[in-house]
């Protein structure tokens, strides 16, 4: 049986952290003030007005949320933030609908996923702050959120990531967080690799504790909970009296993001979720393998978390198609070509805030908006996990390989890669093919790393199983709340 988090298991432990978090002042947000930032006590954001946004301050653990404002610091908090894209430059008639991750600490929304996955073990003593390492796996921004977050909570971390991911990650890493950073061999897809240093480490050093996105249901329980009312509130905000919210897109990488989909079904019981992966990497769509640069989605293998009964499409997307967008969205070439085309300055310049997986999440929209011949009245929502700023590297690497960008690059990468994005390489999957895609979790997860299969069947069959995981952040915040009130901070600001 599949456990749920919602009983102390370790007295002493959780005393530990208690007095931790006393000693450092640090105080803990619910889940519920981080979608509903209304519900912060004032006293806290008077403090957050002085604080930055990637500042190394427990209170930036309030800034855990879609609705920060778009600030670097000074900034409190709004409506969630997001961006809709112009049929002139999408070339379909559906609103296309992103929302933005660049406006969280750390510039992604990882931060939350991982507080979803740390915050509940300390508050049941299942991690002690005083004597535990944090270690997080991860193609990218997981394990740079789950550094802050330990930081934040006044423990230290182990970051574990592919050697060929950009180089801005290492740096923030190791120079602004102090975090052990280890770099396992090979690029994006390479998860494998992470999952075998995971096991080096439990059987060595027992001071840390893994937290691995792929597995862990509180990232699945954070975006259900947080992301996907992010995303019905956006909708109900920009809705004309004929709008239909009627597809969700996310890149699979942890399963966590795309659980924003199992929320959006609860509200829109036919909205199409849609699951977006490399081309290079097509493991759902051909069970295929291989390398790619769409940095931020991991691959070879399907996530334990992944609800795939809630998946009804597939479809995947070149990363040379990702690596010229990137080019055109942030090249000053690219920039006065899309502005030639009559593309408002305005949203020109905001395509910064999409980066890599973004703009894969943005073409694998417009494949499904093709697919299903969506109107203007259809609203398909998608996530820029972050921004081209953790990409500036990448960037320059392309710049060094091809050369300087032009306004004929700019072209030729408009009409091919987004006005000509197809309809190929897409399957809408009926419930064998969820089944066969389900099952290959047990060559990963029973086989490698250690799963029953019972548990596995569950997954399948229990029908609750998932709504008893989402479900669980209400006893969390039962949890939170109880441990604020043993560490006595709160009473100093009311």
């Amino acid at each position: 049986m599949i456990p749920l988090i919602n009983q102390v298991t370790n007295k002493k432990a959780l005393q530990n952290a208690i007095n931790r978090f006393k000693e450092r002042k640090i105080i803990l947000p619910t889940f519920e003030q981080q979608r509903n930032p209304d519900l912060i006590p004032d006293q806290i954001k008077d403090q957050i007005k002085n604080i930055g946004l990637w500042e190394i301050n427990p209170l930036n653990l309030f800034r855990i949320t879609w609705k920060n404002e778009p600030k670097e610091k000074g900034g409190l908090f709004g409506n969630v933030n997001y961006l809709e894209l112009p049929k002139k430059l999408t070339g379909v008639n559906a609103r296309i609908v992103l929302l933005i991750g660049k406006w969280f600490p750390t510039g992604a929304h990882k931060v939350g996923a991982a507080y979803g996955c740390l915050a509940p073990r300390i508050t049941t003593g299942e991690f002690d702050p005083t004597y535990h390492k944090a270690v997080w796996p991860s193609t990218g921004n997981y394990c740079r959120g789950g550094a802050f977050d330990s930081k934040l909570m006044g423990t230290e971390s182990v970051a574990i990531l592919p050697e060929e991911m950009s180089q801005e990650r290492f740096s923030w890493l190791k120079n602004e967080i102090g975090s052990e950073v280890i770099a396992t061999p090979g690029c994006e897809s390479n998860v494998k690799e992470i999952y075998d240093k995971c096991w080096e480490i439990k059987e060595t050093r027992p001071d840390c504790i893994v937290f691995n996105q792929f597995d862990e249901f509180g990232n699945a329980a954070w975006h259900f909970n947080t992301t996907g009312k992010a995303l019905e509130e956006v909708f109900n905000l920009i809705k004309t009296e004929r709008s239909k919210l009627t597809a969700y897109i996310s890149a699979t990488g942890s399963a966590g993001t795309i659980a924003a989909g199992d929320y959006l079904r609860t509200i829109v019981p036919h909205i199409k979720v849609v699951a977006s992966e490399a081309l290079q990497c097509p493991t759902i769509l051909m069970n295929g393998f291989g390398g790619h640069r769409i940095e931020g989605i991991g691959d070879k293998h399907i996530p334990w978390i992944h609800n795939v009964k809630n998946t009804d499409v597939v479809t995947a997307i070149d990363d040379e198609d990702c690596m010229r967008v990137l080019r055109l969205f942030n090249e000053k070439e690219g920039q006065d070509y899309l502005n030639s085309l009559g593309i408002e300055k305005e949203t020109i310049e905001q395509l910064h805030l999409l980066g890599i997986s973004g703009i894969s999440n943005l073409l694998s929209t417009i494949k499904t908006a093709k697919y299903f011949e969506f109107t203007e009245d259809d609203v398909v929502f998608t996530i820029a996990t972050d921004s081209a700023d953790m990409y500036q590297s990448r960037i320059n690497e392309l710049n060094k390989e091809r050369g300087s960008y032009s306004e004929i690059q700019a072209v030729k990468d408009y009409e091919k890669c987004i006005l000509g994005c197809t309809i190929d390489y897409m399957k809408e999957l009926n419930y064998y093919d969820r089944k066969a895609v389900h099952n290959l979790k047990y060559f990963t997860w029973v086989e490698q790393q250690g799963k029953n299969v019972e548990d596995l069947n569950q997954l399948w069959y229990d029908n609750e199983i998932w709504n008893k995981q989402f479900s669980q952040v209400d006893r969390w915040d039962e949890l939170i709340r109880e441990f604020n009130e043993r560490t006595g901070l709160l009473k100093d600001i009311r």
